[in-house]
């Protein structure tokens, strides 16, 4: 008969077995091959259960309930280096409702997922002849299992046994355990199912040397700027050298220079500025310490532990933002401190509770596994209110009396300076739409990669690759919005804060654009369920990742700005 092996992705944690003890087979879930998040609880199928008694399974971490993971007791039975040969466990009574089940699952290509001691297995629900007019249901379940010493190191599952699918029939589901040595090392098991002709392809190298190349020119930009063009402007500025013919026309009532009384004048909504640059300074530190902990600890081999590790980390940097944001809004002269610091202590929390509370009511009409529990809603909650806020509230406080004083190299002027026309390419909404293009095209590569590993079966495991792109990612912001906010004060525009923050976030625009294009010419997703799912927690993705843009960018421009006034001699 024909055969289909699906390889099992093992995970770090491992239990020391005796022989003839009791080894757990727990039943996951089950969905459409194509739609990865689109998945129900195995049972939802008219499968049956094998007769041993039934234990109850709990999510044993945050990560775990938020991304669906419904284990359920298969009933069979199976103990540690006990072959068993091929037993029929039980039989569906086949009507035309669950024929119908099956047909549907079968043409939607549903596969299922099988835990052995924390070890995932796949498999598939049945097939279709060619013509698609007849349908089959794989019955026989054959488990191969690898030990190394007491410790389970490999399973296998090969599906067996087609049986056509007729109504008013009974189908005998059944399976067989074998048990053989393997000299995989524990601590080794996991590397065979990790595919590095994917993830270290050449074009994944070329991509880091080609972003690579692209920090070097914006550095050697950005060098000349501050190198030969501010020193010029600084000598024209103070009259120590002379000044060429086009320097003598124009004389000394232009340039940056002329808007110094105005260039540290507090930004427009300086509480949602503020509030934005501090969660963007807080998701820059998560993304560094999450790829750190990545990078040292195997996270994608236990269930949910990225995410749990996201939360946690998170929560932990949360004085980050309210330092960061409390410091910036006293700077400016902010009075309401407290509702600043509520808005940057549930800005994000806010966004992606509210997507994924949305996401929820379309997962509960489809009765997936991806619905949150009411349970798991409520620690969320929690968290936000008894973990981030009062952390939140203590960087805040720190925040305002460490760094909160407007120590400005210039006087603000008490009325604002007249902002004259200049050319339509200098206008901030032109370099904010123009600014994100180059840090987009530095990391539109590695997007690829983590979009395949999140919505397709890949398992994304070369952190070292993200934490070069995040640094040159940050790189390439910096540079970008230090040259467009030097053209915008040379303009005598002094409206540098915003533009600022908001040509590093426009890089948002462009993932968010690619995840379309990722969507219709790279997957084979459909459905309502999943299309939200993807295009929800896409655009909650895109948010955050400009968010961090937007803070790195303006960090980087707010210290070349007080450089360049604190050198100047101002009358």
């Amino acid at each position: 008969s024909r055969q289909n092996r699906f390889p099992c992705f093992l995970v770090q944690l491992g239990i020391t077995l005796f022989y003839k003890e009791e080894v757990v087979l727990w039943m996951n879930t089950v969905g459409p091959y194509h739609n990865r998040q689109e998945t129900y609880k195995y049972f939802s199928l008219p499968f049956c259960v094998g007769t041993k008694k039934t234990i109850s399974h709990y999510h044993e971490t945050l990560g775990e309930a938020l991304q669906g993971v419904e284990l359920e007791f298969s009933g069979l039975d199976i103990k540690f280096k006990d072959e068993v040969m091929q037993t029929t466990y039980c039989e569906i009574e086949l009507d035309k409702a669950k024929r119908d089940a099956f047909v549907y699952a079968i043409k939607n290509h549903y596969w299922y997922q099988m835990y052995i001691d924390d070890l995932p297995i796949w498999g598939i629900v049945g097939e279709a002849d060619e013509n698609g007019e007849d349908h089959y249901l794989w019955t026989y379940k054959k488990l191969e299992i690898g030990f190394n010493g007491n410790r389970i190191v490999d399973v296998n599952l090969t599906s067996e046994g087609k049986v056509k699918l007729v109504p008013n029939t009974r189908i005998a589901m059944s399976y067989s355990v074998k048990w053989k040595k393997s000299d995989v090392k524990f601590e080794d098991r996991f590397d065979k199912y990790l595919d590095p002709s994917f993830f270290q392809h050449r074009i994944h190298w070329f991509s880091i040397f080609n972003s690579f190349m692209m920090v070097i020119f914006l550095v050697g930009l950005v060098s000349m700027i501050l190198m030969r063009t501010l020193r010029k402007d600084y000598a024209r500025y103070s009259k120590e050298e002379e000044m060429d013919d086009m320097d003598r026309d124009l004389g000394d009532e232009y340039g940056w220079k002329q808007v110094h009384g105005d260039v540290f004048r507090p930004s427009s909504h300086p509480m949602i500025f503020s509030s934005l640059i501090g969660s963007g300074c807080q998701i820059f530190s998560v993304s560094f310490i999450v790829i750190i902990v990545a990078m040292i600890e195997d996270l994608y081999t236990e269930r949910g532990s990225m995410l749990s590790t996201a939360i946690f980390v998170y929560a932990a940097t949360s004085p980050v933002n309210g330092y960061f944001g409390g410091s910036l809004y006293a700077k400016q002269g902010g009075r309401r401190w407290i509702k600043q610091m509520f808005i940057g202590a549930f800005l994000i929390p806010a966004m992606v509770c509210g997507t994924a509370f949305f996401i929820n009511f379309i997962a509960m009409y489809y009765h997936a596994s991806r619905a949150i529990p009411f349970g798991t809603m409520v620690a969320v909650c929690c968290i936000c209110l008894f973990v981030i806020l009062p952390l939140n509230l203590v960087g805040t406080i720190l925040g305002r009396n460490l760094s909160g004083q407007p120590n400005f190299p210039c006087r603000v002027n008490a009325v604002p300076r007249p902002i004259p026309e200049k050319k339509w390419f200098m206008e901030p909404a032109v370099i904010v739409c123009l600014g994100g293009i180059l840090p987009f095209g530095s990391i539109f590569i590695e997007m690829y990669f983590i979009f395949t590993s999140f919505w397709a079966y890949k398992i994304y495991y070369v952190y070292g690759f993200m934490m070069l792109v995040l640094v040159i990612l940050c790189i390439v912001t910096v540079c970008v919005t230090i040259v467009c906010t030097y053209f915008l004060l040379n303009a005598e525009d002094y409206r540098w804060q915003w533009t600022s923050f908001l040509s590093a976030a426009s890089t948002a625009v462009y993932v968010y654009m690619y995840s379309f294009y990722y969507y219709f010419f790279k997957t084979k997703m459909y459905g309502l369920f999943q299309t939200s799912f993807y295009f929800g927690y896409m655009a909650v993705f895109s948010s955050s990742l400009g968010i961090m843009c937007g803070a790195v960018g303006y960090v980087g421009t707010s210290a070349f700005v007080r450089k360049i006034y604190t050198n100047v001699k101002i009358d």
